[in-house]
């Protein structure tokens, strides 16, 4: 690799599904879900050594940044890159290809990462990320890293590998999205790999595939010599990097990764991540647990003391408790539509 390798590591959503805890000027991406630091300070350190820290972007809003930076002060005036507003990710990688060619020149590459997942063998991970960089750049193509299922899950997007080019990488036939549950089986059966949204690729190379089949961004590019905020004035179709780039390219590649990846989309997910006790509780804070099994505790003020239940999600913080059970917590934005206002919005 000898061209420069960027990290671009995606950092803007609110996460909803991990209310309480989860706020706008808090979101969970700034929370110690999976250890005890936070999961954009994991996400960091997982890229080291692949990414050095000093090529390391933040794509986050603006309403974020600040947060961001407490969060990660080392972080250079030019290591958070600032959306003035939701456009999409096409968008929001369209810049951020535009700012690796920037400052790496038109050989750079970047790797685009997640700040939310949960990664169970870094080494693993990271052999991949390389295997995915060099693909893009042996092929010339936007590459992928596609997760080999566990289980049929229908709440992820599948993609379907072609034709195999190197002993590293396959051409991607097809996305699909989320599948129901026996459609999911049949996939899986079929050797169909998780969409990750993890992706390498020379930022020259995406760029040139947006130019060539996403309209929606033609504006946004002809501004993008005049700065940020012009780029981004110029998204009036907001589109999704999947949609608007990667479905409609011939030069997607995808890279087979074995190394324990979970988004972590729910508290329920935590009993996955998180190091459980031997009676499979997975905790964090001050609890408690008498004849207590396979529950989720996150205590981040006061102490929980659980006796006698399971599969139960505890969630604990300054005014508001929840309680509900792993299964519902999959359906936690329906509560939320239904809860008062001053309820949900608690600071």
């Amino acid at each position: 690799m000898s061209a420069p390798l960027y990290g671009v590591v995606l950092a803007g959503g609110v996460g909803s599904r991990f209310w309480p805890l989860s706020t706008p000027e808090q979101p969970k991406q700034l929370l110690p879900l999976v250890s005890p630091q936070s999961m954009l300070e994991d996400t960091v350190q997982r890229l080291q050594p692949l990414v050095p820290r000093e090529r390391v972007l933040i794509l986050t809003s603006a309403a974020l940044a600040p947060a961001i930076r407490r969060t990660l002060p080392w972080l250079g005036p030019e290591q958070v890159l600032e959306e003035p507003r939701p456009a999409g990710t096409a968008a929001a990688l369209a810049w951020a290809s535009l700012e690796v060619q920037r400052l790496g020149g038109p050989d750079a590459a970047l790797l685009s990462v997640h700040a939310d997942a949960a990664i169970g063998d870094a080494d693993s991970f990271r052999t991949a990320l390389a295997a995915a960089v060099r693909a893009a750049q042996a092929h010339g193509g936007l590459a992928t890293v596609g997760i080999v299922p566990t289980e049929p899950n229908p709440g992820l997007g599948y993609i379907e590998p072609g034709d195999v080019l190197d002993g590293d990488a396959s051409r991607v036939a097809r996305f699909l999205e989320k599948p129901d549950r026996a459609r999911a089986e049949r996939l899986v059966a079929a050797g169909c790999l998780w969409n990750s949204g993890i992706f390498a690729w020379r930022a020259a190379d995406f760029l040139a595939e947006v130019r060539a089949h996403t309209p929606e961004l033609a504006a946004a590019l002809a501004a993008a010599p005049l700065g940020r905020d012009a780029f981004f004035a110029a998204v009036h179709d907001g589109v999704s990097v999947d949609v608007g780039v990667l479905e409609r390219s011939a030069r997607v590649l995808v890279v087979r990764g074995t190394f324990g990846w979970d988004d972590v989309g729910t508290w329920g997910a935590l009993r996955r991540v998180r190091q459980r006790d031997a009676q499979g509780n997975a905790t964090h804070g001050a609890v408690h647990l008498v004849q207590a099994h396979d529950n989720v505790v996150h205590a981040a003020a006061g102490r929980v003391v659980l006796y006698g239940v399971r599969d139960l999600v505890v969630v604990v913080r300054d005014g508001l408790t929840l309680v509900t059970t792993v299964a519902q917590a999959d359906t936690l934005k329906t509560m939320l539509d239904q809860l008062p206002r001053e309820v949900v919005e608690l600071r």
